[in-house]
């Protein structure tokens, strides 16, 4: 069993010190409560593609924050922020489990057509965590669109798809549709956390986020409009038994 928390936020547009500040005030009541809170793309600044200004180290003040609500939650956290490194900027996403264990992904599929290919720079590689005895794999956004990078591995298959996400609402019904699509060829669960509110640039977003069964369940809990926190527990042993009833992964093929 595996309990998750879906954090939708509004976040104050490019402030991280206020967000971090409100999150926390957020997180406390969770304390011991859950195994695994996930937060929304970029949630200290909004979707900004002013890189420079508001980039952080690898280890800055964000990650560090995420190591604190960690141990004292006694859960893990992800979520993703702007980062720099290298000499590059990226939207990275970080995964904090107690005791200081920290690891990251960077955002393969980067939006062009709202230019955040000329501010960040593309990962390369996906990552996929063990935790609490399940396997699980964290995108962010725009991958959604593209089934090749959250396609699931037959010989050794991950058991949750997490997408983080500043998604507007002019293609809400995308969202939705693909996330479903997801679970369902990948016979896993997906937890998807979208952002509410209105950003710096008039972009309007309103939520979705849901928890995805990969049978006939379907979705499990969704969210609407609302700056809100949903917590569930799901099962592993679930998707286990759907894909020994159907072995549809065990057929597919290179692509």
């Amino acid at each position: 069993m595996l309990t998750l928390t879906l954090l939708q936020s509004d976040p104050i547009w490019q402030d991280p010190a206020t967000n971090r500040s409100q999150l926390t005030e957020r997180l406390t009541p969770l304390a011991g409560r859950t195994d695994l809170i996930i937060l929304p793309e970029m949630f200290t600044t909004g979707f900004s593609m002013d890189a420079a200004r508001l980039a952080e180290p690898h280890d800055g003040a964000t990650v560090d924050w995420m190591c604190t609500q960690a141990d004292r939650l006694e859960a893990a956290l992800c979520g993703s922020i702007i980062v720099a490194d290298g000499g590059r900027y990226y939207n990275r996403l970080y995964w904090v489990a107690p005791g200081g264990r920290t690891l990251h992904y960077d955002k393969r599929y980067l939006f062009t057509p709202g230019g955040e290919h000329e501010h960040y720079s593309a990962g390369s590689e996906r990552l996929v965590v063990d935790y609490r005895g399940w396997k699980i794999c964290p995108l962010v956004c725009y991958d959604l669109r593209f089934p090749e990078w959250s396609r699931n591995d037959p010989a050794d298959p991950f058991d949750l798809l997490i997408y983080v996400a500043s998604w507007p609402s002019a293609r809400a019904s995308d969202w939705c549709t693909l996330l479903a699509a997801r679970a369902i060829e990948n016979q896993c669960y997906v937890a998807a956390v979208n952002r509410v509110g209105e950003d710096g640039n008039g972009l309007r977003y309103r939520g979705d986020s849901r928890v995805i069964d990969p049978g006939p369940r379907g979705v499990l809990a969704a969210l609407s409009e609302v700056d809100t926190t949903l917590t569930l527990t799901i099962a592993r042993q679930e998707v286990l038994d759907l894909r020994r009833r159907l072995p549809f992964l065990v057929d597919r093929r290179p692509v």
